[in-house]
């Protein structure tokens, strides 16, 4: 009896490795296709990083003009306030705003405006990518009006 049984456990077995062994066509296709689409998951995670640096970099200047003009536009406020407060800003903001210093934020004043400009370049996570970014902000000048 036990003999009997015997040959249908292995008939069952060989069933099913040759089942097994029918799915093996494919058998090393994943590292392949891994081989092949990890560079583009590589060129998009890098592209996706520096597209969000340069929106910092963008965001950073913007909010340094901004700054620089509210100091500016104060009434009586020396010469050199804006550009002050602007550059005080950058330095506190971080390195996501790369060269400002070279030429500097600038603020212009005239009887009645105040344009403050900040640009620079954002930082590079591509190598050979660099960005310029200049970003101005205007403002009135706080004046004394008669009753």
């Amino acid at each position: 009896m036990r003999r009997a049984a015997y040959p249908r456990w292995c008939r069952a077995v060989n069933a099913a490795r040759h089942r097994l062994a029918a799915g093996d066509r494919e058998r090393g296709a994943n590292p392949v296709e891994l081989a092949v689409m990890m560079p583009l998951i590589l060129v998009l995670l890098f592209a996706s990083i520096q597209v969000a640096a340069v929106f910092l970099a963008r965001s950073t200047a913007l909010n340094a003009a901004q700054s620089g003009v509210n100091a500016q536009r104060t009434y009586q406020a020396s010469n050199g306030a804006g550009v002050d407060s602007a550059s005080r800003f950058l330095r506190a903001a971080g390195g996501w705003l790369v060269g400002w210093d070279r030429a500097g934020p600038t603020c212009v004043t005239t009887a009645t405006d105040v344009t403050c400009t900040v640009s620079g370049r954002s930082l590079s996570v591509v190598p050979g990518v660099d960005f310029a970014i200049q970003q101005t902000a205007h403002g009135t000048v706080e004046r004394v009006t008669p009753p």
